[in-house]
């Protein structure tokens, strides 16, 4: 039986790309927010969000797969930052939600303390997937199968229309929220608590998890599909680096940036050289296919 090729290099640099919006997000938020006004950074924080929309739209109208992949990933970032995290925080600000303080230390803002109230929002969207599309996320597929058995077919007869940049969008946005509901609830003493060991078997799973998508990204030839694959590796991959920084077994640098803003410039710089390698590789298959 013939192996599969094994794309070790375009793995990587899908990988790496998806990897450093991560940090790169975090210390954007954090620089706005010590740096700006409060109301300075709400009409910012809608304005990107609205920024991210326009760029996943526009994502479906450009030409190649790899390139709607990108308009939609980093469209995708931007409206979940502005338009989810920053709209979250307007709100907790407008209503005095308190963070939860250990120590004298803030462990969660506010506007993560009212995040799981969008559980039933996030369920509704998943029953949707769940019952009305046929797709190629593994998770959903799974469930179907389990769910509908021999009905499968049946009860999700066609995909929806395909729209590489709103896929990508939709990917990234709903495996963030999907995560960081899980997180919150990992947290929250009520049910578990941040040193809880099924926490930490959370985190153990989503590392070895990680592995395992890893391991089929590699046989992914596409740039685009290899980008969109490893949206969701790198999402299951940060969830144990959150838990470690939370129970404070590292330094996350990003909390600090006016600190460490020379490994973060060199983090964004590394991000924008392979953005750039990505939008060329995808000109040159453009042209040659022209």
């Amino acid at each position: 039986m013939e192996k599969k090729k094994i794309y070790w290099w375009r793995t990587l640099a899908s990988f790496i790309l998806v990897l450093f919006t991560m940090p790169l997000g975090h210390a954007l938020m954090i620089l706005m927010e010590k740096f700006m006004q409060p109301e300075a950074v709400h009409y910012a924080g809608f304005m990107m969000g609205f920024a991210g929309l326009v760029m996943v739209i526009i994502g479906v109208f450009v030409k190649g797969d790899t390139r709607q992949t990108l308009w939609g990933l980093l469209g995708g970032l931007l409206f979940w930052t502005g338009w989810v995290e920053f709209l979250f925080l307007y709100y907790a600000r407008r209503y005095g939600v308190q963070p939860e303080i250990e120590n004298g230390v803030v462990v969660t803002k506010p506007e993560y303390l009212i995040m799981p109230a969008s559980f039933g929002l996030w369920m509704m969207v998943m029953t949707m997937y769940i019952f009305s599309t046929r797709n190629g996320c593994d998770f959903i597929t799974w469930i179907q199968e389990k769910l509908f058995g021999a009905r499968k077919n049946k009860i999700v007869m066609q995909p929806m229309t395909h729209h590489t940049s709103i896929i990508t969008f939709m990917e990234l946005n709903m495996i963030l929220w999907a995560f960081y509901l899980l997180l919150m609830f990992c947290y929250d003493k009520n049910f578990l608590g941040d040193h809880h060991p099924v926490t930490y078997l959370v985190g153990i799973g989503c590392f070895i998890g990680s592995l395992f998508m890893l391991r089929r990204q590699l046989r992914i030839a596409a740039w685009g599909a290899n980008i969109r694959m490893a949206v969701a590796t790198v999402i299951v991959f940060w969830t144990p680096v959150e838990i470690l920084g939370r129970i404070n077994f590292f330094h996350e640098f990003w909390v600090e940036p006016e600190k460490y803003s020379t490994l973060l410039l060199c983090i964004l710089a590394a991000f924008i050289l392979l953005l750039a390698y990505f939008w060329l590789k995808a000109s040159k298959r453009k042209r040659a296919g022209s």
